[in-house]
């Protein structure tokens, strides 16, 4: 299950945050707001990008193109979901339980998203499972040491925390690859790719504090979306 490339990635996010918790606790509260605007504004940038990217590619053609209405579907129900078992409410609970401070779910939850979803981790752990690719992981674990470093001095222990959830997600990934295929078809690809673009462009918003959205509530969504998608390709 947890194949080399995954560990070195956990541990890259590992590093990466116990640097960046170094860090935080030097920064002066000027220097911190400037780096949740410098954040907030690079997480739109991302969160448009991976939401629009699937639409505009030529290459894609239907059914490749991202299902907006599915993905509505989802981010309601999963939403809904997600309030009724307040899933952020138990994350600051877990908090709470572990020392961590008010801002762990949402650290948590900020690079859990943006360490997993996306279809450079989807992509690199099936080319593990299927071929022994790690090539795409490995690139990745530098990327993600570099972001943990900066969320983790702004955060703190959440973002430590997410390398337990980028073991696991990766891990299963390249354990059940043959039966998780599928979701490298461009079909839900793009689609579970869109999705994570709004859930980052949700949190460039709270990071920005325009809006102080509950992202871990919306959480269930990243699961109802490829099942969304096979019940539609039944249907059509």
């Amino acid at each position: 299950m947890f194949h080399y490339a995954t560990i070195v990635n956990t541990v890259a996010v590992v590093i990466g945050s116990l640097f960046g918790m170094w860090m935080g606790k030097g920064l002066s509260e000027k220097i911190r707001k400037m780096m949740f605007t410098s954040v907030g504004l690079i997480s739109l940038a991302i969160g448009m990008s991976m939401t629009l990217k699937p639409l505009l590619d030529e290459k894609l053609s239907y059914p490749g193109k991202p299902d907006f209405l599915l993905i509505l579907l989802s981010l309601l129900f999963g939403g809904i979901i997600g309030e009724y078992f307040d899933i952020e409410k138990a994350l600051e609970s877990l908090a709470g339980k572990i020392g961590g401070e008010g801002k762990f779910a949402k650290g948590f939850v900020t690079a859990s998203l943006l360490f997993t979803i996306g279809p450079m981790t989807i992509i690199g752990c099936l080319n593990i499972g299927l071929q022994g690719d790690a090539s795409l992981i490995l690139v990745k674990s530098l990327m993600d040491m570099i972001s943990s470093s900066i969320l983790a001095s702004l955060y703190g222990m959440g973002v430590l925390f997410s390398s337990i959830w980028v073991l696991l997600f990766q891990g299963i990934l390249v354990s059940f690859a043959n039966s998780l295929r599928f979701l490298s078809e461009p079909m839900y690809l793009s689609d579970l790719t869109s999705l994570g673009g709004l859930l980052v462009i949700a949190i460039g918003i709270r990071l920005l504090e325009i809006k102080d959205i509950k992202v871990g509530n919306f959480l269930p969504a990243i699961a109802l979306i490829p099942l969304a998608d096979y019940i539609y390709s039944l249907i059509v």
